[in-house]
C-alpha cells in the first residue's frame, strides 16, 4: 500500500481519480470496513484510497485529555492494507486544516490535491471548521465539483448494536476484550517498540517484553491471555503469552505499561516492534504482599493464559 503524508507537493505518479473512503478510522472496526467496502463498490474500476487524519482531531483540540486512541498509525495502516486499500493519505490535522471551511476542504484537499472520483463516509461524518459540514454538505459540494458521494448508514451487529470506536473503547475499559474483538473484527492489538524495563520479571523467571502505552487507550488494568506478533528480526512470528497492563502496584509504579511474558520463548526483543493481541481478561491488577506471593500468582496466570491461547 502506498502511504502519502499530507496533501501538498504530492508526487505526479499517484493513482488518478481514486474512489476515497474518508474518516478517522480509529480501530478500523467493522463499521469502518463497511465504509471502505462501499467506497470500492461506488467506483469498482477506480483505485481504492483512504484519507485519514493524524493526529486525531480530539488530540488537537484537547491535547491534555486522557489517551483514548485505539490504534497508532502503523497499526491502522496494517489493517487498511489488509482490506485492499491501495493508497492511504495521512492528512495532518493541524491549525491550517482545522480552520478550513467545508468548501475549502473539498476544493483544496479532495478536488485539487487528491482528485477524487467518489467519496464515501459514515452517516455521522462531520468536517470543516467548527464541524460545520455534514453529509448533506458533502453531497452538495460533490455535485458542484463533479464527484460522487455515498453516506453509509451506521452498521450494526445481529443484535442491533452499532459498531463504533466508542463501543470498542468501552469494551476494553470494562475488561471485555472479546466484545472488542467482535467490534473490531479481530483481537485488539497494542503495538510498539519493546523497551528495557527494570528486569524484575526475568529475576522471577518470567521475563517480559515491555511496551509503553503513552498516547493510546489503556484497557482495564489486569492480566490477559494474549498472543504477540513479533514484527521483524530473527524471531519474527506469533507467540502465545500472558500480558499484564497497569501500574504494577506491588512495585509502586505510577506510569501504566504493558508487560508480555511469551511462552517458551528465549530471545532478545529490545528495540523490536511487536503487537500484543488481547484475547481474554483473566483477573484485575492487585498488590501482593511480597515476591513469593507474586511469583505464585504469575505461575497460575500463565497456566490460565495457556488454556486460553491453546483453545
Amino acid at each position: 500500500m502506498l502511504i502519502v503524508h499530507g496533501y501538498t507537493d504530492l508526487p505526479d505518479d499517484l493513482p488518478a481519480r481514486p474512489t476515497l473512503a474518508l474518516g478517522n478510522f480509529d480501530g478500523v472496526h467493522q463499521g469502518h470496513q463497511a465504509v471502505i467496502a462501499a467506497a470500492r463498490a461506488a467506483q469498482p474500476d477506480a483505485p481504492l484510497a483512504v484519507a485519514t487524519f493524524d493526529p486525531h482531531p480530539r488530540s488537537f483540540f484537547a491535547p491534555d485529555s486522557p489517551p483514548f486512541r485505539l490504534t497508532r498509525l502503523p497499526e491502522k495502516i496494517r489493517k487498511l492494507a489488509a482490506l485492499g486499500v491501495e493508497t492511504c493519505y495521512v492528512l495532518p490535522f493541524d491549525a491550517t486544516l482545522s480552520a478550513m471551511t467545508p468548501e475549502d476542504f473539498v476544493s483544496t484537499v479532495l478536488v485539487e490535491s487528491l482528485g477524487v472520483s467518489a467519496v464515501t463516509v459514515g452517516g455521522d461524518f462531520r468536517f470543516g471548521a467548527k464541524r460545520a459540514g455534514n453529509t448533506e454538505t458533502l453531497e452538495e459540494l460533490g455535485e458542484k465539483h463533479n464527484f460522487g458521494v455515498t453516506a453509509l448508514d451506521s452498521v450494526a451487529d445481529e443484535e442491533g448494536a452499532l459498531y463504533s470506536s466508542s463501543s470498542a473503547r468501552a469494551a476494553l475499559r470494562d475488561g471485555k476484550p472479546e466484545e472488542a474483538t467482535a467490534i473490531l473484527g479481530e483481537p485488539h492489538r497494542i503495538r510498539g517498540i519493546v523497551e528495557r524495563g527494570d528486569q524484575r520479571g526475568r529475576k522471577l523467571s518470567f521475563p517480559t517484553a515491555n511496551l509503553a502505552l503513552d498516547d493510546i487507550l489503556a484497557p482495564k488494568f489486569g492480566v490477559y491471555g494474549a498472543k504477540a506478533e513479533i514484527m521483524d528480526g530473527p524471531h519474527k512470528g506469533i507467540v502465545s503469552g500472558v500480558a499484564n497492563i497497569g501500574l504494577r502496584p506491588t512495585f509502586e509504579k505510577t506510569v501504566p505499561i504493558l508487560e508480555a511474558h511469551l511462552f517458551d520463548f528465549d530471545g532478545d526483543l529490545y528495540g523490536t516492534e511487536i503487537a500484543v493481541a488481547l484475547l481474554s481478561f483473566i483477573r484485575p491488577e492487585r498488590k501482593f504482599d511480597g515476591l513469593e506471593a507474586l511469583t505464585k500468582q504469575i505461575a497460575a496466570d500463565v497456566e490460565t493464559a495457556r488454556r486460553i491461547t491453546d483453545s
